[in-house]
């Protein structure tokens, strides 16, 4: 089974630093400045970051760092979702904590509740006063000396104390975690976990990783930033993205959800390969089918996880509806399983854990399709024998014919061939020798890429 690996030099990781506070005083736009990209989501709405967001960040002239984003601390009495917890799991994940307050509202009763919930767990504490480019947060800046700590003042939109800022943070680390930590172990693909709302796609990646590594809620939308963890099956390393659930634009609710589906679809393009986690009880869905377009638009390999599998079990009294949804899913596979072209399919419950042990094995098998290297001779055999099968119209007037080809690329396998012409890309010709190739070679559920180049006529006569 999969092992998460937290940021922790326990686990010979390198530094971490978390970042807290209560909601909407900036954190995600300060862990965007420090990672030096856009990767949390960022939003007037508080409550817009909801999971522990982490990625990669030098900080100033010292090593790199895993620099944790976390959802606002509130009081447990509005904390439904149980952000509190995912923000304090990260702080004791890290080597030391900036605690962010609004410079501009000046110490509120909320600042002091954070602070609170941070002392005693033993982590070095730097106070960033945020939105400093405004001249009431310098004004009053030196209010915050009542929380007992020395506020550095910061602005993370305009990126004014930022360098103050990270070499206090850098005077904090210890020094075992500062550089003679053992080397981070190195990343593998990259897997997106993608899927409608609510189909379970947080609960499978805390199963797979073992941790309650993403909130889990019954509301749909409960995830909106890209979670990127990394976990080891076998001694292999994969890094699992979970990300918001993808829907119809027309029924995003609210900028920050329209954020998180775009987001999330862009990890499909950073990711090698999809895991399309879809509701077993209700089928395969108009929904499904188009995020699965966009996987095959972008030529990635996937997996299909059919989640909830154990809702079509059921007692007698609920035996006949879990057969007809068995049956549905089966009537509508067909659609999906030409769309992504024969994938592998793995039939799971993320609540009690079955078949979640066979996710690895198939998607290390579908990792390795995906990058697999055809030998040129076994490419031309397979070549001859679709040509022998399946004469292809006359193309400008004259049979179209295959003279030979080779592989140039993988990740998707790409093929070039050489012929009497090119073909365009809805032709139908073209559409058969892809599948042909995928059966011959093996390399079901694996999207491939042909670029057909014409030999000039001469040459193609002696040749032929």
């Amino acid at each position: 089974m999969a092992r998460g690996s937290l940021p922790s030099p326990a686990l010979g990781r390198r530094a971490a630093v978390a970042i807290v506070g209560r909601p909407n005083v900036g954190k995600s736009t300060l862990f965007n400045r420090l990672v030096g990209r856009r990767r949390s989501i960022v939003h007037d709405q508080p409550g817009v970051t909801r999971d522990r967001i982490v990625d990669s960040a030098r900080l100033g002239d010292g090593p790199a760092v895993d620099l944790i984003d976390t959802g606002g601390l509130v009081a447990a009495r509005d904390d439904s979702l149980g952000l509190g917890e995912q923000a304090l799991l990260a702080v004791d994940a890290s080597d030391v904590v900036i605690l962010v307050v609004d410079g501009r509202a000046g110490p509120v009763p909320a600042d002091h509740v954070v602070l609170d919930a941070l002392r005693g767990r033993g982590k070095p504490i730097v106070l960033a006063v945020n939105k400093g480019d405004t001249r009431d947060a310098r004004a009053g800046a030196h209010e915050f000396h009542r929380m007992g700590l020395e506020p550095i003042v910061v602005s993370a939109e305009h990126g004014t104390g930022i360098d103050t800022l990270c070499e206090r943070v850098r005077e904090l680390m210890p020094s075992a975690a500062e550089g003679a930590a053992a080397p981070a172990p190195e990343a593998g693909p990259t897997v997106a976990i993608v899927g409608r709302p609510n189909v379970g796609k947080s609960s499978l990646l805390n199963r797979l990783v073992g941790a309650e590594r993403v909130l889990v809620s019954a509301a749909p939308g409960t995830t909106r930033d890209p979670i990127d963890t990394l976990v080891t099956w076998e001694g292999r390393p994969f890094v699992l993205v979970d990300t918001a659930g993808i829907r119809r634009r027309s029924k995003v609710s609210g900028a920050p959800e329209d954020l998180a589906v775009m987001m999330a679809q862009r990890q499909i393009e950073r990711a090698q390969a999809a895991l399309l986690v879809l509701d077993a009880a209700q089928g395969v869905t108009t929904g499904d089918l188009a995020i699965a377009g966009a996987i095959r638009e972008r030529a990635r390999a996937c997996l299909v996880v059919c989640n909830k599998w154990d809702l079509l079990g059921g007692a007698d009294e609920a035996r006949g509806q879990a057969e007809g949804a068995r049956e549905r899913l089966e009537r509508d596979w067909e659609r999906l399983d030409e769309l992504l072209s024969g994938p592998a399919r793995v039939n799971v419950s993320a609540t009690t854990g079955r078949g979640v042990d066979r996710i690895f094995p198939q998607l290390a098998r579908t990792l390795e399709d995906y990058q697999r290297r055809i030998e040129t001779s076994r490419l031309n055999a397979a070549l001859e024998r679709a040509m022998e099968r399946h004469h292809a119209p006359a193309v400008d007037g004259r049979p179209w014919k295959v003279f030979y080809g080779s592989q140039v690329g993988t990740a998707p396998p790409t093929f070039m061939l050489f012929a009497t012409s090119a073909l365009p890309k809805n032709s139908g010709q073209r559409r058969f020798l892809e599948n042909f190739l995928r059966r011959e070679l093996g390399l079901g559920g694996v999207p491939i890429r042909l670029v057909i180049r014409a030999r000039d006529r001469k040459r193609a006569g002696h040749r032929s």
